[in-house]
């Protein structure tokens, strides 16, 4: 099987679910692939686009991309596998050189030929500080990359980075093209150009991305010649036009998805995932940032609740980034749902209840704001359960919903419903979520959280190749956000997708927080085997 890696990028562009429905209903060249014709075509609903199609700004930077392809990449369970490389790399015994031999015969979807230089341009691409890549920091252990001959590549590190193969699915561009354009803001950006399984057809930003097969691709011809991914950020419209036909599948929150248990066309799949749903507490906001109301926070929410309420099951309560089921969990760090100990936390440090039963300090009432993403059902109704688990030890949190253009401005001084987890590596996700010199950085440490016990310890797990001093780093990172907690970790969640039963059994991957960007069931689309019914002309290259 020709496995791939598929998972999402964060959330920038959104559109209305009126002018999503609008686009689809007004689209001559329908496919009809719902209806048990048209075979040869996919269409799957997802809830966010991306903000750029180069892997020079960090497009499909965890192997999530079907334009391109890594060196290596990620099987069903998540084990490394050759992808653009020919084999795993050769690993120096100190740790600090990583050699990999390419591929042969391997070509853009251009025509020109894959080889060691791209490799290169795309690594020290990113490296130059005058990319607008966020994700530069995933590569600080990367001391210089160089081309042996064609087909080798060799990687000398600055200290023996253990997951630096994981780094490697990172997808490679053309130096042909992209190094011909201004990388930020090149056509690139919009049209690349790859050597994976599929070929981008067309963006149309807010409405989809249709892929065709790639014919010449070196892991064979995928038999669904034509894919789309429909951007429809609405839960509840994403369920309706699943249901009416108009999508062969889509990622759906758990009460949605439970609608359709008894539609014997379909099926559900549960991908277990590190995906966290989290409160950020703005280190900047006199409330959120005061450590007692952070601690009372901590112990005032029923994360068990949420799980069955809001989860319906699927899922499990969140004491941190790291899944308790994670081997690099660590054991006594839950939190007890426990009100009274939150009042007294409180009680303890000056928050005396007012008489509306708001609690102060020093003239400071205990409110502020919580956004949550227009659209996102789960993410709203996390924010709800919050506010009135937060009531009870009294903290007025006010609810707010909007748009990622609304609310980054602030992130600075108000609460975020937000999202994030990687399985990949410990490192992968705490590091960008904790560091407090990256504070401000895009939507990395949302909360501005600013911990030098924590800074020291994930520098000591990023920087260690012993996984016992690795795992007492995190350890200390764990223990250190029960002492003050920046953020309110509250769920982890299991991802549901429902897909039409035609295109036969399908798998999942353990998955992060960005999802149902070409993951879920579709993460191997290019393997998929969809039942024949006869049909086998053009479906044209747009949605339903």
């Amino acid at each position: 099987m020709t496995a791939r890696s598929i998972r999402g990028a964060v959330a920038a562009t959104l559109v209305t679910a009126l002018s999503l429905t609008a686009a689809a209903c007004s689209n001559p060249d329908s496919p009809k692939a719902g209806s048990g014709t048209g075979t040869t075509s996919a269409v799957v609903g997802i809830a966010y686009e991306p903000d750029s199609l180069s892997p020079l700004l960090g497009y499909g930077k965890d192997g999530n991309s079907k334009i391109f392809d890594g060196l290596l990449t990620l099987d069903e369970e998540l084990k490394l596998q050759p992808a653009l490389a020919a084999a795993l790399p050769e690993v120096s015994d100190d740790g600090l050189t990583y050699t990999y031999k390419l591929r042969q015969g391997v070509k853009f979807s251009d025509g020109k030929a894959f080889g060691a230089k791209d490799v290169v341009f795309t690594y020290r691409t990113i490296l130059d500080p005058k990319t607008n890549n966020p994700s530069r920091t995933e590569l600080d252990a990367v001391k210089d990359v160089t081309a042996k001959g064609e087909d080798t590549v060799v990687f000398t590190l600055k200290y023996p980075y253990a997951p630096f193969a994981q780094r490697t699915v990172l997808p490679i561009a053309p130096e042909h093209i992209a190094g011909k354009q201004d990388v930020n803001t090149g056509a690139f950006t919009t049209r690349p150009v790859g050597t994976g399984p599929y070929v981008l057809t067309k963006w149309s930003k807010g409405e989809k991305l249709s892929f065709t097969a790639n014919p010449h691709y070196w892991g064979g011809e995928p038999e669904v010649k034509k894919f789309t991914m429909a951007i429809i950020k609405d839960d509840d419209v994403r369920a309706t036009r699943l249901r009416s036909g108009d999508l062969d599948g889509a990622i759906l929150p758990p009460n949605l998805a439970k609608g359709f248990a008894g539609d014997k066309g379909k099926k559900t799949y549960a991908a277990n995932s590190y995906d966290y749903r989290t409160v950020t507490l703005p280190t900047n906001n006199k409330v959120a940032g005061d450590t007692a109301v952070r601690r009372a926070l901590d112990v005032a929410v029923d994360r068990q609740t949420m799980v069955d309420a809001i989860l319906n099951g699927s899922g499990k309560p969140a004491y941190g980034p790291v899944p308790t089921d994670s081997e690099w969990f660590t054991k006594g760090t839950e939190r007890k749902h426990d009100v009274a100990a939150a009042k007294k936390i409180l009680d303890e440090a000056g928050w005396t209840p007012g008489k509306d039963g708001v609690r102060v300090k020093d003239g400071v009432r205990a409110t502020f704001p919580l956004w949550y993403l227009s659209g996102d059902k789960l993410r709203q109704e996390h924010a709800l359960a919050y506010a009135s688990d937060a009531k009870k030890a009294g903290i007025d949190i006010r609810t707010e919903a909007g748009t990622w253009e609304v609310i980054q401005p602030r992130m600075k001084h108000d609460a975020v419903l937000a999202g994030g987890g990687s399985p990949a590596d410990p490192d992968f996700d705490q590091y960008t979520l904790l560091k407090s010199s990256l504070a401000g950085d895009g939507f990395n440490n949302m909360a501005w959280y600013d911990n030098k016990a924590v800074d020291a310890a994930i520098e000591a797990g990023r920087k260690s190749g012993d996984k016992a001093e690795r795992k007492k780093a995190y350890d200390t990172v764990q223990r250190e956000l029960v002492k003050n907690p920046g953020y309110t970790f509250l769920t982890h969640i299991d991802h549901l997708y429902v897909v039409d039963d035609r295109f036969g059994p399908l798998t999942t991957q353990v998955e992060p927080h960005d999802h149902g960007l070409a993951s879920g069931p579709w993460w191997n689309v290019e393997d998929w085997k969809p039942e024949s019914t006869g049909d086998t002309g053009d479906t044209g290259d747009t949605e339903k």
